[in-house]
């Protein structure tokens, strides 16, 4: 039963076949945008976070109601750092804007003007699977930065985004690659 009232796309997917590929559209190209959906092993290891932080907070309300106020305070602490983590590990990805194009990781955020982006390419080559140490041979979307010599990896085909969804992969790879061209070549 599809619950049309609910989904942001609604009219961007009412006639699509397999709705979860599918980019969402937009019209602001000044605000910063994931030009992709974040993958269901994303989605799942943070909604795994948020339902260990409810235990958590939960275990925080039962201590102080205990009266041990230390205890529920170190509680609730760290269910808010478990909160913080699945909103960070949500927020991780590629993001572009009339204004450049940013890669947020996990611990560090990286934000580039188009101007300092001299290309942006899909090669094949060994690639992490799911941002584990092991490799395994797939393809990367990396960005040539001006003035440097070492690209900067910004997608993979094995990351928690596109693990199994190859065709989300490509589309993702090609819009990125799109907005590269667009506004890359424009002085700012």
């Amino acid at each position: 039963m599809p619950l049309p009232f609910l989904t942001a796309d609604r009219a961007f997917d009412a006639n699509a076949e397999d709705s979860d590929d599918i980019a969402l559209p937009f019209d602001d190209h000044d605000q910063w945008r994931r030009p992709y959906r974040p993958g269901p092993w994303r989605v799942g290891a943070a909604a795994v976070l948020l339902l260990l932080a409810s235990f958590v907070m939960l275990a925080a309300m039962i201590i102080a109601f205990a009266g041990a106020m230390s205890g529920a305070g170190l509680c609730l602490a760290l269910g808010l750092v478990v909160i913080a983590l699945a909103l960070r590990l949500l927020r991780a990805g590629v993001w572009v804007s009339r204004h450049g194009l940013r890669r947020v990781g996990f611990f560090a955020t990286t934000t580039l003007p188009w101007s300092q982006v001299a290309d942006v390419r899909t090669v094949q080559q060994p690639v992490r699977w799911l941002g584990l140490p092991r490799t395994v041979q797939g393809q990367a979307l990396l960005l040539g930065r001006k003035g440097q010599g070492e690209p900067l990896g910004l997608l993979t085909d094995h990351n928690a985004d596109f693990l199994s969804r190859v065709e989300a992969f490509e589309r993702a790879a090609d819009t990125v690659e799109a907005w590269a061209a667009e506004y890359g070549t424009e002085t700012h």
